[in-house]
């Protein structure tokens, strides 16, 4: 298949973000990061780059959507048929801090994507590079939505798939594997990836997880976080945030957001990026630690913290090239903190996992933003994916007097 003559797409090589950014054919994908500036205790990232000088189709006026950004990301196989995206801002100004309320403050709902997280994005185009290159089965090493979500993509794409996971796994996540017809392999954390270079001398598989010790992803991957940036501006038509606040793991969102702001701005259609704020666990923070100590990549102890989906121990290089090019703000949340915006963001009707709650609380800790303009906080996944503990109930009488007593005694509130 002519990926050129079949597609819109104007994507025309892989580049390194390494020294001296060496570029590559656009497939095959190169999974194990830079094989040219990649060093044994630094590997770098490689992007999609583009023939901007030929976009021609691309709008990000009110009402525009994926058909009309199609020459900006990499070339769609047609066995994916799978809506993504197009996911809501939902306006929480009446319950943001302050300061931040004549702004506007929204969440960008990502529950609402097909496997109710972000990673759906991401997984459009990774599982779409492994059909081009002939694959029959898909591996993914995942304890959450990046498992899930390659799973539903690569089924309805006719592919098999193969989920490296722990035996600790959200019941939630566990079931929803399983009923998507993929197969599970559970391991401890540790032999994951071990498990998946071994997998990988298979014929025919396809890892579309990270292979690398410094986090490098899948090139085509973050591409599909950039129709978040896209979106943003069609539902605010054309206005620039002044932030969009981001939880982070290896930062592959983060880069993506940036980088389709960043392609809006070099094709003229905005004048300016808005800054990133990228939100990790207060107890691991790696992205946050390797900002301070001016590092491409640091590595944090595995302390426990309840924001699952943030909680690694080694930040990727992209997200370093996101915070210094957005003039970034990085900032720790603690679980407190996140719990209770949890709570709040709840009573908005977004139900949202922890660590999406902790971007809604690392608002108060945000100092002066350099542009006006509204706020825009990213919701990753749905709180409904987690586990929770289980719940003692009281019983309760059908008569008015003891119902009516019911709610006083439990939740204090007087019908």
């Amino acid at each position: 298949m002519n990926l050129v003559a079949d597609t819109l797409s104007l994507a025309t090589e892989q580049r390194s973000l390494g020294p001296t950014n060496p570029v590559f054919p656009l497939l095959p994908a190169l999974l194990s990061g830079c094989p040219v500036s990649s060093e044994e205790d630094m590997q770098y990232p490689l992007e999609v780059a583009y023939d901007y000088a030929s976009v021609s189709r691309v709008s990000f006026k009110k009402g525009s959507g994926w058909n009309d950004w199609q020459e900006l990301l990499p070339p769609l196989h047609p066995k994916m048929t799978m809506p993504v995206g197009g996911t809501p801002l939902v306006d929480v100004s009446g319950v943001a801090p302050q300061r931040f309320r004549a702004r506007g403050v929204f969440v960008k709902d990502e529950s609402r994507n097909p496997t109710w997280s972000h990673k759906d994005r991401l997984n459009r185009f990774t599982v779409s590079a492994a059909l081009y290159e002939g694959a029959s089965t898909i591996i993914v090493a995942s304890s959450g939505n990046h498992g899930v979500s390659a799973a539903a993509m690569a089924r309805r794409a006719g592919l098999n798939c193969v989920v490296l996971t722990m035996p600790e796994v959200s019941p939630a996540f566990r079931d929803m594997i399983l009923g998507y017809g993929a197969f599970p392999i559970f391991l401890p954390a540790e032999d994951r990836w071990p498990a998946m270079r071994l997998l990988q001398q298979v014929s025919g598989t396809y890892p579309v997880s990270n292979l690398t010790t410094v986090h490098t992803g899948h090139p085509w991957g973050p591409e599909g976080y950039k129709t978040i940036a896209y979106e943003i501006l069609a539902d605010l038509d054309g206005l620039v945030p002044a932030a969009v606040v981001v939880p982070t793991g290896y930062g592959e969102m983060l880069y993506g957001i940036y980088k389709g702001f960043n392609e809006a701005r070099l094709l003229g259609h905005i004048d300016r990026i808005p800054q990133l704020v990228s939100v990790e666990p207060a107890a691991r923070g790696p992205l946050y630690h390797a900002i301070k100590a001016g590092q491409p990549a640091t590595t944090v102890a595995a302390n426990p913290t309840i924001q699952s989906g943030t909680a690694t121990t080694v930040n990727g290089y992209r997200s370093v090239v996101a915070m210094r090019e957005s003039k970034g703000i990085p900032l720790l949340v603690d679980d407190d903190a996140a719990l209770a915006a949890h709570a709040v963001m709840a009573r908005q009707g977004l139900w949202q996992e922890v660590s999406s709650s902790a971007a809604f609380a690392a608002l108060e800790d945000i100092p002066d933003l350099d542009s006006d303009g509204p706020v825009v906080v990213m919701g990753c996944s749905t709180g409904l994916k987690e586990p929770t503990a289980s719940m003692q109930v009281s019983m309760a009488k059908a008569d008015l007097a003891s119902l009516r007593a019911y709610l006083k005694r439990e939740y204090g509130f007087e019908l």
